[in-house]
């Protein structure tokens, strides 16, 4: 699998250890890949950023919560395959902000 050459157009990802109703939209053209989040604690999000000569994705995001609270920050993602040939990003992630803090997480491709 060469990250280069990973197309994300159409794909659809959510957490696979954590709220499955949250489900990430994601299009590409050329370099720039963007994606639209909804469900769970999520009531409207976004995504948008440029894939990587390396095939790692540098991207923003912004997400409306259920609370109200909005949500803003950057991240890498790292693309893997999984075992059945599906699309694994490694997310290590920087929140601004009120409540600004660092972590990682990650997000699979859901089959259809």
């Amino acid at each position: 699998m060469n990250p280069r050459h990973l197309d994300y157009d159409g794909r659809r990802f959510h957490a696979p250890d954590g709220d499955r109703r949250t489900v990430a939209v994601y299009h590409q053209q050329d370099d720039l890949v963007w994606g639209e989040i909804t469900g769970g604690a999520i009531r409207r999000g976004w995504t948008a950023g440029t894939r990587q000569p390396d095939g790692t994705l540098a991207m923003g995001y912004t997400f409306v919560l259920t609370t109200g609270e909005v949500v803003c920050g950057h991240t890498r993602n790292t693309p893997s395959l999984t075992p059945d040939g599906r699309i694994r990003l490694q997310e290590t992630w920087h929140r601004y902000g009120p409540h600004p803090t660092t972590g990682t997480s990650t997000i699979e491709e859901i089959t259809p």
